[in-house]
C-alpha cells in the first residue's frame, strides 16, 4: 500500500494563496515618481513592493503566496520602469 502524505498542507497553502490572490485583486494603491530622478522611480517601485506585502502579511510563510507576490513585484518593477523611460522620451520629444 502506498500512503500519500502532504495533501492536507498542499490543499491549505492553495486556500492561502486563493485568499491572498483575493487581498491582491483590484487597486493596490497609487504612486507618483519624477521620471527624471532614479531616487524618485526608486521610491516608487519601493512603495507598490510595501502594498503587495501589506496584503499578503497573513500569508507570509506560504512559499506559493511568496513566489506569486515576488512575480507582481517584479512586473509592477517593470512596468514603472517602463512608464518612466517613455515620460522621458516624452519630454525629450517636446
Amino acid at each position: 500500500m502506498l500512503k500519500i502524505t502532504g495533501l492536507d498542507k498542499l490543499q491549505n497553502e492553495l486556500k492561502q494563496a486563493e485568499q491572498a490572490l483575493n487581498e491582491l485583486d483590484g487597486e493596490l494603491g497609487v504612486v507618483n515618481f519624477d521620471p527624471h530622478e532614479p531616487a524618485s522611480i526608486e521610491g516608487a517601485i519601493q512603495s507598490v513592493d510595501r502594498m503587495i506585502d501589506s496584503r499578503i502579511e497573513p500569508y507570509v510563510d506560504n512559499p506559493i503566496v511568496e513566489s506569486l507576490a515576488e512575480q507582481m513585484k517584479e512586473s509592477y518593477r517593470e512596468n514603472i520602469l517602463q512608464k518612466a523611460a517613455e515620460a522621458r522620451l516624452q519630454s525629450d520629444e517636446d
